[in-house]
């Protein structure tokens, strides 16, 4: 194991709050911190090692928060979330107005307490959201983690001293200041910080690994300098929070019937006459009709969306799905583009190695043991470097020998480090360093900074050339018949995204022969080999097979061409101006004429049923727009084999593009093709849509699939934001690692994919899953229903705001456009709440469609793209059903009351309620217990309140049997027709899932 003595030091970097904020709220918090306080000036600080009473300033500690809200911000944060809806702003508006004598109707309850239970359910629901956040950060902050220290403390701080065991988190930003390994080296990953799983080599300070004992750190006099703290690659970016196209859609239809609420009221003071303080008149009326707009909407809505994140997380088939943004996940059912990234989400991001070439022979999965028998042969003779026996041919000679150097260079140039894990048990650093020199472990694990890498150890390990041994300065092999083979590292010159190569010198320790070796991608390589025929046809011959390639190459040194190395290497290291330049130019003063050895490939293997889910979402009519770093081949190989895109369509692969006239003719050539998917690359797209950004994306958007190759994660990004310019539509990115985080912030819908690159991408995105396959289900079935679940719980609840309106506005005209209210105090509260929510509420249980039939006709979600669950259409088929129901219920009750007006209270109450409970049942088109439940529940519920609302009904009337037939007949005219209409429409024109449900 391991031990990593480390020295906490102020942030480098602002320690940001990871949870995902509202904007407004951010800079209200901002605002608000600087009048209370003036801002701390960040500095450079001196940190005393081990002496943290030395230091000149108190810095925090190392506890985590990831809390909105404190103790004083929690209320009035809530309050201004709730009230910068246009929803909540009017209805508190309206119940202040009732504050004003001249403007008051019924009792202030009536007003207040709807309000007052939307605001009360609105802080419980916020409040469990805090309690949780409390409760990760808690778990968070009470890991524990060693010190060396005098004095014991709670948390960590500046200038102690810690102990960090092998596979446990840093908790801080720190110095590495000794190991137990003796090299001083170790190995840490930053996936928390970027979404990479690679391991990264670091070095412990040279002076500290030196000191003979651990305790010398308590007795030396020294200081670390820390630059102050600045944004770098790690910086923090705010987030707004987001808000589905639902919630605009509902937003927009309240704006339309608080219009309809305001002409009705002009239209009431007009037949008045305009008489008298008609401006008083106006605003009473419009505080009358003020339940056409519910304020239980919002409320409604919130809830259901909880309670379908909640039964997502419960599904049993896609298990470890999380949920991190509540407040959309009806836009999983309303989709029409998915970008996606490749590697780790598409494809599994482990490498397995499938060929090698040579040039003139070629070997695969099924000829790897001819290799295996190459290499032992050539390790079985006293000197390998000679020529094998006389009586083998010529070309078995030759191959043998290549294919020796090839394999050998392959387990030779990387930056993989062998692990073995039976040091786990607490030696000490002596005894450690005795078990490096016993190989024969099989617990034997490889760290590097690339799967890549690791397979192509694997593989020289899997045919006989075993890495087994690395520290800074060396690095051992074992051959077939057990010999341990060192190699002295010379120097190193490791993979940057710009070179696309990495190299290394090594000194053979029996023949001291110095041999530079390097491996790269073929754009890199092929002006650096020597001259060859082969390499550029079977990279892509390797490519549309779908590997990943790489180009190995060597190149010998003499004693004095290594040291004329050497010395320029170091000079231009030392190089004050333009020191990357002069290195770089000299590293490139090798790279020239080294001879060719082989060319790899290596393939990611795909994800579970990918191809099925890809074809379920495409038949689901979603486009599907595949956006990777892999070159133009490899991406066009994974479209054709996931199924990305189908056998039936052809592909047009857009050409390479510098200027504005290639980018117009090759559109033009383009806008000839019709139902072809498009590949295109990075550098052709930015020219696209520098001179022609309307057009290409105008034609992409026309392509059944799209995918994009060479791709910058900045890049994916802004086809994001362009789609959703340019189109109408929703857009959903599903990623796994951190170069996909700002594709999947950018989308309406983000999904992340917990998986080898770290959990950067599943913590940014809007839904977490585990694996890509389940992305289909989370869709058809999910989304699906969350989306119409919402609409229908939404214009349900609008219903049964216009209906009362409706019976109000009767009830006004007839008698003498009076501003007097039908229903108050209790009535209106209970209507609002106890007497219908449950029923209404259980709409979030109902489905049309049983989760397998979604699943086998996905052609189901086309008709939800459309908008049609919810729309203007919709929206007035509603509006004319409540002035319909309205009209009957207030009609009736008029005409069939007897001599007093408490008789018709109560005759077209209870008809209200009763039309109310069998609307719900007219409208759910697959039953639950728990619906059944609500509705006699509610419905008990208002029987048993009749004994206690003798201020409002006549007790002795309503236990008649006049009350009874005489409300019996309203609620059945006015619900019988529409049982009716619903019964022809299903016969004559039923929806699409009625036939299959049939």
């Amino acid at each position: 194991m391991a031990n990593l003595w480390m020295l906490p030091v102020p942030l480098s970097h602002p320690r940001q709050n990871s949870q995902r904020t509202n904007g407004v709220d951010y800079i209200c918090c901002d605002c608000l911190a600087r009048m209370c306080r003036r801002t701390k000036e960040l500095k450079a600080r001196t940190v005393w090692l081990g002496h943290p009473e030395k230091c000149e300033e108190k810095y925090p500690k190392n506890a985590i928060k990831n809390q909105k809200y404190n103790f004083f911000t929690f209320v009035p944060g809530v309050l201004y979330q709730q009230f910068k809806f246009f929803l909540n702003l009017y209805f508190l508006v309206v119940a202040c107005s009732q504050f004003v004598p001249s403007l008051k109707i019924g009792y202030l309850y009536t007003y207040w307490a709807p309000l007052g239970f939307v605001m009360a359910v609105t802080m419980v629901r916020e409040a469990v959201d805090e309690v949780r956040r409390y409760q990760r950060d808690k778990e968070m902050n009470s890991q524990l983690y060693s010190k060396l220290t005098f004095s014991p403390h709670l948390f960590l701080f500046l200038s102690h001293y810690n102990v960090l065991l092998q596979n446990q988190r840093i908790p801080a930003d720190m110095i590495f200041l000794r190991t137990s390994e003796k090299t001083g080296s170790c190995f840490i990953r930053t996936d928390q910080l970027d979404g990479e799983t690679d391991w990264k080599l670091k070095v412990a300070v040279i002076c500290t690994q030196r000191l003979p004992a651990l305790g010398d750190l308590f007795s030396i006099n020294a200081y670390v300098y820390a630059q102050k703290p600045q944004l770098d690659i790690h910086s923090f970016e705010g987030n707004f929070t987001r808000v589905g196209l639902l919630d605009l859609e509902l937003n927009r239809l309240t704006k339309a019937l608080f219009l309809a609420q305001v002409v009705l009221s002009i239209v009431m003071v007009a037949l008045q006459g305009f008489v008298g303080p008609w401006f008083r008149n106006l605003f009473r009326f419009i505080v009358l009709f003020s339940y056409i707009i519910p304020i239980s909407l919002r409320v409604n809505l919130d809830m259901g969306k909880s309670a379908y994140g909640w039964m997502i997380m419960k599904d049993e088939n896609i298990p470890g799905t999380v949920v991190r943004t509540s407040t959309i996940p009806e836009e999983l059912g309303r989709l029409v583009y998915l970008l996606t990234d490749k590697t780790g989400t598409l494809t599994q991001n482990e490498m397995i190695f499938k060929r090698l070439h040579l040039g003139t022979v070629s070997y695969g999965t099924d000829t790897m043991d001819e290799i295996q028998s190459h290499i032992g042969q050539s390790y079985a003779q006293p000197q390998p470097a000679q020529a094998p026996k006389a009586a083998a041919p010529k070309v078995r000679r030759s191959v043998s020998s290549r294919i020796h150097e090839a394999v050998k260079a392959i387990a030779l140039c990387h930056n993989v480090t062998p692990v073995y894990e039976s040091r786990a048990n607490g030696e000490t650093e002596s005894t450690a360093a005795e078990a490096d020199q016993d190989f024969s472990d099989d617990n034997r694990t490889y760290q590097a900074s690339s799967p890549d890498e690791v397979a192509l150890v694997r593989w020289t390990e899997s045919v006989g050339l075993t890495l087994v041994n690395r520290d800074l300065t060396s690095l051992q092999l074992k051959t077939p018949a057990g010999q341990v083979l060192t190699y002295y590292i010379l120097q190193i010159f490791p993979f940057t995204s710009e070179s696309k190569r990495m190299g290394i010198i090594i000194r053979e320790e029996t023949t001291g022969d110095i041999t530079f070796y390097m491996k790269g991608a073929d754009v890199a390589m092929a002006s650096i080999v020597q001259y060859n025929d082969w390499l550029e046809e079977e990279c892509g011959n390797m490519a549309r097979e779908g590997l990943r390639t790489l180009v190995v190459a060597k190149k010998s040194l003499s004693e004095e061409q290594y040291t004329d190395f050497e010395n320029r290497y170091n000079q231009a290291k030392l190089s004050i101006h333009d020191r990357a330049l002069k290195v770089s130019a000299v590293v490139e003063s090798l790279e020239r004429e080294m001879e060719l050895l082989c060319l790899t490939g290596v393939e990611d293997q795909l994800q579970a049923d990918v191809r099925p889910t890809l074809e379920l979402l495409r038949n689901a009519g979603i486009k599907i727009w595949m956006l990777t770093g892999d070159k133009l081949e490899t991406a066009t190989c994974i479209a054709k084999s996931s199924h990305l895109v189908s056998r039936s369509q052809d592909i047009h692969v857009f050409r390479s593009v510098s200027n504005r006239g290639e980018a117009h003719l090759e559109l033009n050539a383009f806008r000839r093709k019709h139902d072809c998917a498009l590949v295109i690359s990075g550098d052709s797209l930015e020219v696209c849509l520098r001179y022609y950004e309307h057009e290409f994306v105008e034609l992409a958007c026309q392509c059944p699939a799209v995918v994009c190759c060479r791709c910058s994660p900045t890049q994916k990004a802004q086809i994001v934001h362009l789609l959703k310019q340019h189109t109408a539509n929703r857009t959903c990115a599903i990623g796994d690692g951190g170069n996909d985080v700002s594709m999947i912030q950018a989308a309406d819908c983000g999904i992340g994919i917990e998986g080898k690159e770290g959990k950067q991408a599943s913590l940014a995105a809007d839904f977490s899953i585990t694996q890509f396959k389940h992305i289909g289900r989370l869709l058809m079935v999910h989304g699906r229903n969350s989306y119409k679940r919402s609409a229908a719980l939404g214009q349900f609840v609008m219903h049964r705001g216009m209906i009362i309106s409706t019976m109000q506005a009767v009830f006004s005209s007839i008698f003498y456009f009076a501003s007097v209210p039908l229903y108050q105090g209790f009535l209106m509260v209970g209507y609002s709440t106890i007497y219908t929510m449950f029923p209404v509420f259980s709409l979030v249980l109902d489905q049309d469609v049983k989760p397998e039939m979604a699943l086998l006709y996905p052609e189901l979600y086309k008709d939800l793209t459309k908008g049609r669950s919810l729309s203007f259409k919709t929206f007035l088929i509603w509006v004319l059903i409540s002035i319909y129901q309205g009209g009957i219920l207030m009609y009736g009750a008029l005409v069939l009351f007897e001599s007093e007006f408490v008789h018709v209270v109560a005759i077209s109450f209870t008809a209200l309620i009763l039309t109310e409970l069998l609307m719900v049942a007219l409208n759910i088109r697959t039953w639950h217990w728990l619906m059944v439940l609500a509705e006699f529940f509610s419905l008990g519920c208002y029987i048993a309140s009749l004994a206690f609302l003798n201020e409002y009904f006549d007790l002795g009337f309503i236990t008649t049997p006049a009350f009874l037939w005489k409300v019996s007949v309203i609620t059945v005219v006015s619900c019988l027709p529409l049982y009716i209409i619903k019964y022809l429409k299903r016969k004559f024109s039923p929806p699409s899932y009625s036939k299959l449900s049939s």
